[in-house]
């Protein structure tokens, strides 16, 4: 379960590897990114809201991320149920921060020394200051996520998201709304 999506995430992070040096983050497309930014508000779980098509999320439903610190990095391990087997799938990778750990922007692997970036554009918080609601970009306009601490986004959010996304030539009908209940 565990080798199968991690397999499938993998593969699009080496071709945009493959593009740069080895141990190189790709940033096709830069964009602006959440400053300041503070890691401790940002771990825990998520939950995926939506996503731009790709292969190694296709057809999951259930999808979150979980970021906890293991010495200088962050762990990352996503997960989701997979439709068409009807079974739970997960991946585990690691980020570290590009530019100092006061921006949005680190970069992430699920496969050896091949990072892609993960550019943290928005993000929303409570009164408490912590995040509750996300936008993230990859590399490039091709990667894009919705997320969230509860697997419902307020309507607001939800707008003010769609909108900057819209910004950077993304539509929202490209968008999949990633169902998040229980499981048959």
């Amino acid at each position: 379960m565990k080798k199968s999506l991690h397999h499938l995430v993998a593969l699009p992070l080496l071709g945009l590897s493959l593009l740069g040096l080895s141990a190189c983050t790709v940033i096709d497309e830069p964009v602006d990114v959440v400053k300041p930014f503070e890691l401790q508000q940002y771990l825990g779980t998520w939950y995926e809201i939506a996503r731009l098509d790709h292969s190694f999320e296709r057809g999951m439903t259930n999808v979150t991320a979980q970021y906890s610190i293991d010495g200088d990095k962050v762990v990352v391990i996503n997960k989701g149920f997979k439709q068409d087997e009807q079974q739970w799938d997960q991946a585990e990778g690691k980020a570290y921060f590009i530019d100092g750990d006061k921006k949005g922007l680190l970069k992430v692997s699920f496969f050896g020394p091949f990072y892609g970036a993960y550019q943290i554009h928005d993000i929303e918080q409570n009164s408490q200051g912590q995040y509750t609601d996300s936008l993230v970009i990859g590399p490039n306009n091709q990667y894009a996520w919705i997320l969230s601490r509860s697997p419902r986004l307020d309507p607001a959010i939800k707008q003010r998201f769609i909108n900057k996304l819209a910004a950077l030539s993304i539509s929202e009908d490209k968008l999949i709304w990633v169902p998040q209940g229980d499981q048959q």
